[in-house]
C-alpha cells in the first residue's frame, strides 16, 4: 500500500481553473454556467476541448451531466467519465478520483466542474431528500441543512465554552479577505457588532454565519504531472487526495466529531505532510461552525479549542477568497480553485507570502455521512 501512494503522490497536477460569474441570479441554464467554467479552466491552462478525453462533476438537486457538457463542448468519445451523486461532501472527491484516473493512464486530461443556479432556480432544501433518515425528522420540521449544522453548533458551545463571538471571527475574517476579491458576492467588511446583530436562523446561527446560495459555476483541469510542465501556468501537483464516510448525522456517536478526523490521518499520510506544514487552508465554510470542527480534526488544534484557535488567528490563513460565507457557494470547487491560486502565486491582494503546501476540504460529514479532501503542492 505505502509503494502505491508514493506513486500517486505528486503524479498529477492541477494545470487550469476556470469560474463564471457568482450572482444571484445568472439568467442562464446550469449547463451553460458549466460550458463556460470548463471553457474557462481550459483556456487558462492553454488547453482546448480537443484535448479533453476525462469530465467529471458531482450533483445534488441543479446540475449539468457530463453526458450534456461533452457533446455542447465538442468532447468526442471520453475514455473517462464521473457523474457523483452527492452535495459538498464529495466535492474534492471527484478531482480525487480524476487524479487517481489520470495517474493510471485512464485518461490524460480531465476537467471537474460544479454549475449551480442555487439561488434563482434550486435552493438548498426544498427538494426530497433521498435518505431513509428523512422520514424520522420531516414530521418535526428537522431537515434544512442550517438545522442540523446548529444542532452541532450548538452541542459545540455546551461541551467546550464556544462563544458566538467565536463564530464572529470566523465570518468577519472571511470577509476581510473577500474584500479583496473580485469575484466575491459580499465585499463589504462587517464588525462584530455587524455579527451580533444578524438575525436568528437556526439558533445559535445568524444570517453572517451561513453560506451564500449562489448562481455560478467552478471548474478546474487535471493532468499528469509531465505534461503539466509545458503547458501555460505554473503546475500544482496532487500530493494527497482522500475521501471516505463515517457515521450518519443520526448515529449514535461523539457529535462534535467529524468524518474529516478519521480521513485526516490518512491524507496526511499520502501527502508525507502534516498540520504544521500546511500554509493555507481552503476549509469547506457551509456555516461558520464548520470551520472551527475542521480546525480540531484536522489537527491545527485540539478538540474543544477550535473555538479560541479560530479567534486567535493562529495556524495557516482559512479561507483567503472569502469562502462560501463571502465569495459564494459553489459546492465545494471553488475552494480548490483558490487553494490552486494561491500556490501559483496568482492571487493578487490576498496572496499568501510563500505559500507552499494547501488543503481544501469537503464538507466534513456532519449530513452526509462521508468527506472528502486535497492536499496540494507548488509544482
Amino acid at each position: 500500500m505505502a509503494k502505491r501512494l508514493l506513486e500517486f503522490r505528486d503524479a498529477t497536477a492541477l494545470v487550469g481553473i476556470g469560474y463564471t460569474p457568482f450572482s444571484k441570479d445568472s439568467g442562464v441554464s446550469t449547463l451553460t454556467l458549466a460550458c463556460r467554467a470548463v471553457m474557462s479552466a481550459l483556456d487558462d491552462a492553454g488547453l482546448t476541448p480537443d484535448d479533453v478525453d476525462g469530465i467529471a462533476t458531482h450533483r445534488v438537486g441543479d446540475s449539468a451531466a457530463p453526458s450534456l457538457v461533452g457533446p455542447a463542448l465538442g468532447i468526442d468519445a471520453p475514455t473517462w467519465h464521473l457523474d457523483q451523486f452527492g452535495g459538498g461532501s464529495v466535492s474534492h472527491a471527484i478531482v480525487g478520483q480524476a487524479a487517481l484516473a489520470v495517474a493510471a493512464g485512464i485518461a490524460d486530461v480531465v476537467v471537474c466542474y460544479r454549475a449551480i443556479n442555487a439561488r434563482s432556480e434550486f435552493r438548498m432544501g426544498t427538494a426530497p431528500n433521498p435518505s431513509p433518515e428523512t422520514q424520522y425528522l420531516a414530521p418535526y420540521g428537522y431537515g434544512a441543512p442550517v438545522q442540523q449544522f446548529a444542532m452541532y453548533a450548538r452541542t459545540h458551545m455546551l461541551k467546550y465554552g464556544t462563544k458566538a463571538e467565536d463564530f464572529g471571527r470566523v465570518a468577519i475574517r472571511q470577509r476581510a479577505y473577500a474584500a479583496s476579491n473580485p469575484r466575491a458576492l459580499m465585499r463589504e467588511p462587517i464588525t462584530m457588532d455587524d455579527y451580533l446583530a444578524s438575525r436568528p436562523i437556526a439558533e445559535p446561527l445568524r444570517l453572517l454565519d451561513c453560506c451564500l446560495e449562489t448562481d455560478g459555476a467552478c471548474a478546474v483541469v487535471v493532468t499528469t504531472a509531465e505534461r503539466a510542465r509545458d503547458l501555460r501556468r505554473p503546475p500544482v501537483l496532487v500530493s494527497g487526495a482522500a475521501w471516505g464516510g463515517g457515521d450518519s448525522f443520526l448515529a449514535p456517536g461523539e457529535p462534535t466529531v467529524t468524518a474529516a478526523a478519521a480521513l485526516a490521518p490518512r491524507l496526511y499520510g499520502m501527502a508525507g505532510v502534516g498540520p504544521t506544514d500546511i500554509d493555507v487552508a481552503e476549509l469547506y465554510d457551509c456555516f461558520t461552525y464548520s470551520v472551527i470542527v475542521q480546525l480540531e480534526d484536522y489537527g491545527f488544534c485540539a478538540k474543544g479549542e477550535g473555538g479560541p484557535f479560530a479567534a486567535s488567528g493562529e495556524g495557516p490563513p482559512v479561507n483567503t477568497h472569502g469562502g462560501f460565507l463571502s465569495e459564494g457557494y459553489v459546492h465545494g470547487l471553488n475552494h480548490v480553485a483558490e487553494a490552486v491560486s494561491q500556490l501559483r502565486g496568482d492571487a493578487g491582494e490576498r496572496q499568501v507570502a510563500g505559500a507552499e503546501v494547501a488543503l481544501s476540504t469537503a464538507q466534513p460529514g456532519h449530513i452526509l455521512p462521508a468527506t472528502s479532501a486535497l492536499i496540494l503542492r507548488r509544482g
